[in-house]
C-alpha cells in the first residue's frame, strides 16, 4: 500500500490546489480505495476490515487490514507489514484477531494481540488457507486447505539422457472440472479441513477422501464437531450443483451427513445456544434460477424447515443473533443491497439499505456485514457517488452512520455523473422493468448527447444504484449511459429471474429496447445517437441487439458467447449448461442451441462493431469473439478486434485493463457519433 498512499498524497495536494472540480478520469481509478470484509468485535467496540486499493506500479489490487472504533475514532492500520492481508476473524473473547497474509513462500495464518499490538506468524503451510474459523473456547482454529494428488499416468516414458533438451512432459487430466477462468489449469487435489492450536503448532487434517471440503465452517458449541458443506457422493463431478451439510468429529474424523436432497445446501451456522444449524439452499427444480432460502434444523439434522418462504429473494449471507431466536440476512431487492432480520417463525424486517460497493468496475451487487453480540452492525455501504465505506448501525437504532470517508480527498474534487432510477413497462407482457441513467457531469437538458446502452453480465445478476468506475468514465466522456435490469435479472424474485429458462436471449432483448424507447420518449436519448455495449452476457445481448435491428450507430461487443454449441464444449464451465439453460447437450439439441446463438443473426448486422476479449479468457474463449470478428470481416462490415494480453474473463482485475476496455469503447463510439 506504500506506493498507493504516496500517490494519493500527491494527488490530494494537486486537488486542493485546484479551484475547479475535474471530471472523473482514468488516473482516478488508481486512487480509489474501498472497505471489504468488515468484522466487528464481540463487544461491538471495534471493527477490523480489509482496506482495498490499487498499486499503480504493479497494476494490481492490494489490501491491508485496518481497525477503527465503531464511533469512528482511532482509525489505524493493524500491522506495519506492506503485504496483502485478508480474512480477519476475532477470537470469541475479542482479545485476538487471526488473519491470513501473503509471504514470499505463500499465504500463512497470522495472529494479532489486541492489547499489545504484537503480531506473530502461526503456520508454515504448503498451500493457502481459507475459511479461517475460531473454536468456541478460543483454543483452536479451523481452516480449509488444498491437499495435492498425483496426475494420472497413461504411459511410462523412457528416461531422458543426461543433458538432453526434451520438450516438457504432457499435462494429463481425467477430471470433469480441470481448469478455471482467471486461474488456468487446476492441479489435482482436494480441499480438506484442518485444525491448529490458536497459539501455534502443527496443523492436523481431520477430513479425508477424494472430495472437496471448503466454504463456511462452523463449530459445535462444545467444540467437538465442525459443520461444513461438501458434495461427498460417488458421482459428485456430475452432480456439480449438489452439496450437503455434514458434521465431522474433531477428534476421530467421523463424518455424518445431515441433509440429503438434490440441490445445494451450504453456509452452515450453529446458533449461539448450540441447538440449531441455519443454512442456505434449495431443492433443485432444474431451471435457470432459483432463490436461496434460509433453512433451520436441529444440530443432529432433525426438524428441518424453511423459514424464508415469505421473502422471494436470494439470501446471500446469514448470521445468528445473540439470543438464538433469529438471524440477520443479506439480500438484494430491486438492485439494492439490504440487511434484514428474520425470526425462526419467518417474520422479516429490513434493517439497512445500500449494502455494496466492493465491485468497482460495474454496479453489481456485492458487500458484506457483521454483527456483534450486543446487536451493533458494521457493513459496507455504497452509493453511486462513492464505493464501499464502513457504516455502523447501533442496536435499536434506525439510522446508520457512515464512519469512514476513504475517498473524500479524491471524490470531493471530482464531478461525477448523476445517477437516476427509471421504471418503464415491457411491451411483451406489461411487466415493470427497472434501469438507471447516468448523465454526464454538468448535464444540459437542452443539448443532445450520445446515448449508450450498457448491458450487464450473468445474465442472472443485477445492476443497481452503486458506484461504478465504468459508468462514471463513460459519463465523463460525454455519454448518457443507460443500464437496465431486464427479465432474468436477480433481485426481483424467482419467477422473474427464471424467465430466461430455455429462452435466452429471449424477451430480455425487448425489455432493453423498451428502455431505449422510453428514454427517447423522455427526450434523454435520440434515434440518431444510439450506441450499445456490454460484456459477457452483456456482450451476448449487445451482439443479439445488432443482429435484431440496425438502430445503433456503433457497438462494442465484449467477451461474448456467439455460438452456444462451440462455447459450451470449450469453456471452463462446459458442464454447467445441460438442462439448466437449454434442454439436453449440444449434440442432442443442435437446433435449440443454434436458435439462441447470436452468430445465427450475423447475416443481419450492419452496425460498425468492435469485438473485445481477454486473450486468457476461459469462460467465453477468444474463439467466440473471433467468430463474430471473422464473420463481419467476410461480410465487409466495419469492425476491429481488440485482444487484451494476459486478461481472463475478468478483464477489470487489472486496473490498466479496465482502462483499456473503457478507453477503446469510447474511442470506437467517438468515431461514429454525430459531430457538433
Amino acid at each position: 500500500m506504500r506506493r498507493l498512499l504516496l500517490f494519493l498524497l500527491a494527488a490530494s495536494a494537486l486537488q486542493f490546489s485546484t479551484a475547479q472540480k475535474q471530471n472523473f478520469s482514468y488516473l482516478d481509478v488508481f486512487g480509489l480505495q474501498y472497505v471489504s470484509d468488515p468484522q466487528i468485535s464481540p463487544n461491538g467496540e471495534w471493527v477490523v476490515y480489509r482496506r482495498m486499493g490499487f498499486d499503480i506500479m504493479e497494476d494490481k489490487s492490494v489490501g491491508n487490514l485496518w481497525m477503527i472504533k465503531t464511533d469512528g475514532t482511532q482509525h489505524q492500520k493493524l500491522t506495519t507489514r506492506e503485504v496483502n492481508e485478508s480474512s480477519p476473524a476475532w477470537s470469541p473473547s475479542g482479545d485476538r484477531i487471526a488473519f491470513s497474509s501473503s509471504t514470499e513462500e505463500g499465504s500463512e495464518i497470522y495472529m494479532y494481540w489486541v492489547e499489545s499490538g504484537k503480531v506473530a506468524k502461526l503456520t508454515q503451510l504448503p498451500f493457502s488457507p481459507s475459511a479461517l474459523t475460531w473454536s468456541p473456547n478460543g483454543q483452536q482454529l479451523a481452516f480449509s486447505m488444498n491437499v495435492p494428488k498425483d496426475s494420472p499416468v497413461i504411459a511410462k516414458m523412457p528416461k531422458k539422457p543426461k543433458g538432453a533438451k526434451w520438450a516438457e512432459s504432457p499435462r494429463i487430466t481425467d477430471r470433469v472440472y480441470h481448469e478455471a477462468d482467471g486461474r488456468g489449469y487446476i492441479k489435482p487435489g482436494f480441499n480438506h479441513i484442518f485444525t491448529i492450536p490458536a497459539d501455534g503448532g502443527a496443523p492436523r487434517q481431520i477430513t479425508m477422501g477424494d472430495w472437496h471440503h471448503r466454504g463456511t465452517l462452523s463449530w459445535a458449541k462444545d467444540g467437538s464437531k465442525i459443520y461444513f458443506s461438501a458434495n461427498r457422493v460417488e458421482d459428485w463431478e456430475y452432480r456439480f450443483r449438489n452439496s450437503e451439510i455434514y458434521s465431522v468429529n474433531v477428534e476421530n474424523g467421523e463424518i455424518k451427513a445431515l441433509t440429503n436432497r438434490n440441490g445445494p445446501d451450504d453456509s452452515p451456522k450453529v446458533s449461539p445456544d448450540g441447538k440449531y444449524i441455519a443454512y442456505l439452499g434449495f431443492e433443485d427444480k432444474v431451471q435457470a434460477y432459483q432463490t436461496r432460502k434460509v433453512h433451520i434444523m436441529n444440530v443432529d439434522g432433525s426438524g428441518k424447515k424453511v423459514i424464508s418462504e415469505g421473502l422471494d429473494r436470494t439470501i446471500s449471507d446469514i448470521q445468528w443473533n445473540a439470543k438464538s431466536d433469529g438471524l440477520y440476512i443479506a439480500y438484494d431487492d430491486k438492485g439494492n443491497g439490504k440487511v434484514g432480520q428474520i425470526s425462526l417463525s419467518g417474520t422479516i424486517s429490513k434493517l439497512v439499505d445500500n449494502v455494496g460497493g466492493t465491485s468497482l468496475g460495474r454496479p453489481y451487487g456485492s458487500g458484506s456485514f457483521t454483527v456483534s453480540k450486543n446487536g451493533t452492525m458494521a457493513y459496507t455501504e455504497s452509493r453511486p457517488s462513492y464505493p464501499a465505506e464502513l457504516a455502523i448501525l447501533k442496536a435499536k437504532s434506525k439510522n446508520p452512520i457512515k464512519i469512514t470517508n476513504l475517498n473524500g480527498a479524491l471524490l470531493n474534487y471530482r464531478d461525477l455523473g448523476k445517477v437516476e432510477e427509471v421504471w418503464y413497462k415491457s411491451s411483451v407482457d406489461g411487466r415493470d422493468i427497472q434501469g438507471w441513467v447516468v448523465y454526464p457531469p454538468n448535464y444540459d437538458a437542452s443539448k443532445k448527447y450520445p446515448f449508450m446502452v450498457e448491458n450487464h453480465g450473468g445474465p442472472i445478476l443485477n445492476y443497481g444504484d452503486r458506484f461504478s468506475n465504468e459508468m462514471q468514465l463513460y459519463a465523463a466522456a460525454g455519454y448518457i449511459v443507460f443500464y437496465p435490469n431486464p427479465r432474468g435479472s436477480t433481485s426481483y424474485g424467482e419467477e422473474f429471474g427464471n424467465l430466461l429458462f430455455n429462452n435466452y436471449p429471449g424477451e430480455d432483448y425487448n425489455d432493453v429496447m423498451d428502455g431505449v424507447d422510453h428514454c427517447i420518449e423522455k427526450g434523454i436519448a435520440h434515434e440518431d445517437q444510439l450506441f450499445v455495449t456490454g460484456g459477457s452476457a452483456g456482450g451476448i445481448m449487445s451482439a443479439w441487439m445488432i443482429g435484431k435491428n440496425n438502430r445503433f450507430e456503433a457497438a462494442v461487443v465484449a467477451k461474448p458467447v456467439m455460438n452456444w454449441i462451440s462455447k459450451t464444449l470449450v469453456a471452463d464451465n462446459y458442464f454447467y449448461y445441460y438442462d439448466h439453460r437449454y434442454p439436453g447437450q449440444p449434440w442432442e439439441n443442435f437446433e435449440g442451441y443454434w436458435k439462441f446463438s447470436p452468430i445465427s443473426l450475423v447475416g443481419n448486422i450492419q452496425t460498425p462493431t468492435m469485438v473485445m476479449v481477454g486473450m486468457d479468457d476461459l469462460r467465453t474463449p477468444p474463439s467466440e469473439a473471433k467468430q463474430l470478428y471473422h464473420a463481419l470481416k467476410l461480410r465487409k462490415i466495419e469492425t476491429v478486434l481488440v485482444e487484451i494480453p494476459g486478461a481472463s474473463h475478468g478483464i477489470a482485475s487489472k486496473p490498466s485493463n479496465l482502462i483499456t476496455k473503457i478507453a477503446h469503447t469510447v474511442a470506437w463510439f467517438d468515431k461514429f457519433k454525430k459531430k457538433d
